[in-house]
């Protein structure tokens, strides 16, 4: 075996993992990345972009469907998942190549080989190919091994009957029915995917509501229009089980204390995702690991051992591509002899349901918490010039500002590309802005963005197009 001396060793070329090195080697750091599979990672291969994909071709389906009110008609739409299947491979295959390419134009060694620990600084590569074994001695090693789907007891992910969200993606079909085992971001994306196609959605979340950890008025909405498109949900649901039964899967359910069955095609266990923290030697390096199986890290993304870091879905919630994106170029300056720490105000949510939700900072719930006093500023799109034009009207913005000097907290929005519209919150909270700030923007009309600013209006009390609930002296 040959030893290979390196400056920086980056386990993972997910999306922690890559920006990582690509920064790296554009600060001229001798570094080396390693992955198993197909870089990219879950975002790329399995993730935010194959499924955004199908979200993208299904709302345009339902769309389709549901513009005579706009004086459009069409010929009965229909779906061939077979060539969706394969338009978003395309979108996959594409982006991933592209990794490789930039990672090695700024410098950078990538390698696909399954990498393991052999003592802190020390690492073994395995190469499919059955070339010979290296060993990997660096001054830093970067741990980022995203995550993988938790499975739950009785429901065995056999990607037939039971599907996990890897195997949920590569459906050739629409199935006519689908349960789905958990009511959170990933499960509510996936199932609305498929109800916009035609398949009948049962959700049975185990918490008192949808979305937990998301505003409660926006997942709200997202409850309504789930319902208003004929699915069903069920909280206070615990899945205890599934039994095939005449050619069918019948899942059996816990629901206020009574046990309830729900017949279905396919069922969708969507209960969160685990870090991937064993399997690779970690144990060897002396790295501290929660019971949970995340690596805790300080600022500057070190482990306790140092010269030992961890960027990503290891690191902790929230489990995010753009979160571990971020930390992936704060670690490299680190390595590279820079002051830099990670000292994000605030990290962007986004869900890609229907409606979209997006979310910046703090909840009123949150910052009351915290022992502030809160002003909240609200403004529905079904007032919007915009909105109304595109025919999209469900949904709002809601700004939360420290009553104490209207300083931004936190903004909520449920509604039309409310993944595009949190960018500008983000930026008014990591700048420390104030809801004047957002007020006196001039905003362009006819647009969605106005909404943010009709909300931060609201919130002093100054809302033009909307009653406002309090009037600020001045």
């Amino acid at each position: 075996m040959a030893t290979i001396k390196k400056k920086a060793l980056i386990i993972g070329a997910g999306t922690g993992g890559y920006p990582c090195a690509i920064r790296l080697g554009q600060l001229g750091v001798d570094a080396m990345l390693v992955e198993k599979d197909k870089p990219g990672g879950v975002c790329l291969n399995v993730g935010c972009i194959p499924s955004k994909a199908l979200i993208s071709a299904t709302k345009l389906f339902h769309k389709a469907q549901h513009a005579t009110e706009m004086g459009l008609s069409f010929s009965s739409p229909t779906v061939d998942m077979v060539k969706m299947q394969a338009w978003k491979a395309g979108i996959v295959k594409k982006l991933t190549g592209g990794v490789a390419t930039l990672v090695k134009g700024a410098g950078t060694q990538f390698v696909t080989a399954t990498a393991e620990f052999l003592g802190p600084k020390q690492v073994r590569l395995r190469y499919a190919d059955g070339k010979p074994d290296d060993i990997v001695e660096a001054e830093h090693v970067v741990i980022a091994t995203g995550s993988l789907p938790i499975e739950i007891p009785g429901f065995k992910v056999d990607n037939k009957r039971v599907l996990d969200s890897t195997s949920a993606l590569d459906l050739a079909a629409a199935p006519k029915r689908m349960v789905c085992i958990g009511g959170g971001i990933i499960g509510l994306e996936l199932g609305q995917t498929f109800q916009r196609v035609g398949t009948q959605l049962v959700v049975l979340e185990g918490l008192s509501r949808i979305l937990n950890g998301v505003d409660g008025e926006c997942a709200d909405v997202v409850a309504r229009q789930i319902k208003k498109d004929g699915g069903q949900i069920f909280t206070n649901a615990k899945a205890v089980g599934w039994e095939e039964r005449n050619g069918e899967a019948v899942v059996k359910a816990e629901i206020d204390g009574k046990v309830q069955e729900f017949v279905t095609d396919v069922i969708l266990v969507a209960v969160g995702r685990r870090p991937v923290t064993k399997g690779f030697g970690l144990e060897k390096t002396g790295v501290k690991v929660s019971e949970r199986g995340f690596i805790p890290v300080d600022q500057r993304q070190q482990t306790n051992v140092p010269g030992i870091y961890a960027v990503g879905d290891v690191c902790g919630q929230p489990m995010l591509a753009h979160k571990a994106s971020h930390e992936g170029e704060v670690l490299a300056e680190v390595i590279a002899g820079k002051k830099t720490i990670n000292d994000a105000r605030q990290i962007p949510n986004v869900v890609f349901t229907e409606p979209e939700i997006a979310s910046s900072g703090l909840t009123k719930e949150e910052a009351e918490a915290q022992g502030r006093t809160v002003n909240v500023g609200k403004f529905p799109f079904s007032v919007l010039g915009r909105a109304m034009a595109i025919g999209e009207t469900a949904g709002f913005v809601k700004v939360i500002t420290d009553a104490a000097d209207d300083r931004i907290l936190g903004v909520h929005i449920v509604g039309p590309e409310a993944s595009d519209l949190i960018s500008e919150a983000g930026l008014a909270i990591e700048m420390g802005a104030f809801a004047e700030d957002v007020a006196l923007t001039v905003h362009p009309h006819p647009t969605l963005s106005e909404a943010l600013m009709e909300a931060a209006k609201h919130a002093l009390g100054e809302a033009i197009h909307i009653a406002n609930p309090r009037k600020k002296a001045h």
